[in-house]
C-alpha cells in the first residue's frame, strides 16, 4: 500500500475539496483519500499494483482541478522530497497567497466604501453630493454607482471564472454562488439604469423614481469585497500554518564539522551519512541524530522535549538532531540522517496532522458538497418567477388589469389613458 501526498490547485470552498476526494475516491485501488483545503494539499493511500499517481492526478484535473505529487520520480526510483526542501516554498507560497490577498481587499473596500455610502446615504440621511440627489439626477446617481463597481469586479474577477468554470463542469462551488448572485445584480442595475434612460426619454417620472431606487451595484460590491475578507482571512491561517512547520525545520542547522580522513571538514548537512564521526563544539547545534563516542556536555533539549535544564551527556549516550550544545566539547556517530531524524518525523507527523481531518470535518465537506448544487438547482424555478414578475411589473407598473384586455394607466399628472 502507498501513501503519496499531492499538491491541490484550484480550490476555493469546501465544496471543491469533497468533490476532489469523492472523484479520487471512485478509483479502483484507493483506500482512503484525505483533502485539506487549508493547505491545498491531498493525501491519498492506494495499491500500487493497481493504480499510479499519475491516474490520481488524472482524476482531480478531470474534475476540474490540478494535483501534482510532492515526490520526484528519477531513473525509475521514486526520491521523497524532504520535508525541508518543502517547507521553505510552502510558506513563501502562502505569504505571497496572503499578500495578494491583502492588496485585493484593499482595493476592493476602496472603491466598495464610496460605493455603499452614495447608494444608502439617501435612506441614512447622510450628506452626498447634490449631483446624486432627486429624481432629476436619477442617471448620474445610477451611473457613480456602476463606475465605482467596475473595478470591484475587476479585482475580484477570479470568483466568476472559477465559478463559471466549476459549473459548466457539473461541479459548482461557492464560487458558482457568488458569480451568479453578483452577477444577477450586476445585469439588473445595468437593466435600471436603460429603464431610467427611457423613463427620462418619455417623460415617466414614475418608472425613472421604481428603477431608481432598484439598483443593486452595492449588494454585488460587498458580496465581492466580504467574501475577498474572508479569502484574506483564510490565506493568513495558511500562512501561520506554513510559516510554523518552517520554524521547526529551521532549528536544524545548515551544516555539520565531519572527520574524514583525520581532517575536520564542514559539509552541508544533507551529505552526511549514517555511521560517520561529527565534531560539536560549544554554542553549536547538533546536526543529526546519534551517539557520542568521545567527550562529555550539557544539552539543551527545550526545543523538542520542552525541558528547560540542559541535559548531562557522556559517552554511550543518544542525543537529537536540532538540540544545542551549551558546554564541551564532543564527538558522536550519526545514526540517523535526513527523513530518520527525529525532527524530520516531528515534521512529517505535524504536516499529516494538518492534511488529515476529523469525522465531523469530513461530514461537514459532504454537506457542502451537496448544498451548492442543490442551492442552485431548487433556486432555478423560484429565480424564473421572480423574473417573470419583476418584468410584468416594469412593463405594467401602475397599470390595472380587467379580464386581461383593459389597462388603465395613471400619470403623475393625473391624467389616464386607456
Amino acid at each position: 500500500m502507498q501513501k503519496e501526498q499531492f499538491d491541490i490547485t484550484g480550490m476555493t470552498c469546501s465544496a471543491c475539496s469533497a468533490r476532489i476526494e469523492k472523484s479520487v475516491a471512485k478509483l479502483p485501488g484507493i483506500k482512503e483519500v484525505s483533502v485539506n483545503l487549508l493547505k491545498n494539499s491531498m493525501v491519498a493511500s492506494y495499491d500500487e499494483s493497481v493504480l499510479d499517481t499519475e491516474g490520481i492526478v488524472q482524476a482531480v484535473e478531470k474534475a476540474g482541478y490540478g494535483a501534482f505529487p510532492k515526490s520526484v520520480q528519477n531513473k525509475g526510483q521514486t526520491v521523497n522530497a524532504s520535508a525541508k526542501q518543502t517547507a521553505q516554498p510552502e510558506a513563501n507560497t502562502a505569504q505571497k497567497e496572503y499578500g495578494q490577498m491583502k492588496k485585493r481587499l484593499l482595493l476592493s473596500a476602496l472603491f466598495t466604501i464610496p460605493l455603499f455610502y452614495i447608494s444608502m446615504g439617501h435612506m441614512m440621511g447622510w450628506i452626498l453630493p447634490k449631483g446624486l440627489l432627486g429624481m432629476e439626477n436619477a442617471m448620474s446617481f445610477a451611473f457613480t454607482q456602476f463606475l465605482l463597481l467596475i473595478p470591484v469586479v475587476f479585482i475580484n474577477f477570479k470568483y466568476y471564472r472559477m465559478g463559471f468554470k466549476t459549473l459548466f463542469h457539473g461541479s459548482p462551488n461557492m464560487d458558482s454562488l457568488i458569480a451568479i448572485g453578483s452577477g444577477a445584480a450586476i445585469v439588473y442595475g445595468i437593466y435600471a439604469i436603460y429603464k431610467i434612460g427611457i423613463g427620462f426619454g418619455h417623460g415617466d417620472m414614475e418608472t425613472v423614481h421604481s428603477f431608481m431606487m432598484d439598483l443593486y451595484f452595492e449588494s454585488a460590491g460587498m458580496i465581492l469585497t466580504l467574501i475577498t475578507l474572508g479569502k484574506t482571512l483564510e490565506a493568513r491561517a495558511k500562512g501561520k500554518t506554513s510559516d510554523a512547520i518552517t520554524k521547526l525545520m529551521n532549528l536544524a542547522p545548515k551544516t555539520a564539522t565531519v572527520e574524514r580522513d583525520g581532517m575536520e571538514i564542514q559539509v552541508p548537512v544533507e551529505e552526511v551519512q549514517a555511521g560517520e564521526i561529527l565534531v560539536v563544539k560549544a554554542g553549536e547545534s547538533i546536526p543529526v541524530d546519534g551517539v557520542i563516542v568521545e567527550g562529555v556536555s550539557s544539552v539543551d533539549e527545550s526545543a523538542l522535549t520542552g525541558e528547560s535544564i540542559p541535559v548531562e551527556k557522556q559517552t554511550g549516550d543518544k542525543v537529537i538532531g536540532a538540540t544545542i550544545n551549551k558546554s564541551g566539547y564532543f564527538k558522536m556517530q550519526a545514526t540517523k540522517v535526513g527523513d530518520d531524524t527525529t525532527l524530520a518525523q516531528i515534521v512529517r507527523l505535524v504536516d499529516e496532522a494538518t492534511s488529515s481531518k476529523a469525522p465531523i470535518a469530513k461530514l461537514a465537506d459532504k454537506v457542502s458538497g451537496v448544498f451548492v448544487s442543490q442551492y442552485i438547482e431548487k433556486s432555478m424555478p423560484g429565480t424564473a418567477r421572480t423574473v417573470i414578475r419583476n418584468t410584468s411589473i416594469s412593463m405594467w407598473s401602475g397599470c390595472l388589469w380587467t379580464d386581461g384586455i383593459f389597462c388603465k394607466r395613471t400619470s403623475l399628472k393625473g391624467r389616464s389613458v386607456v
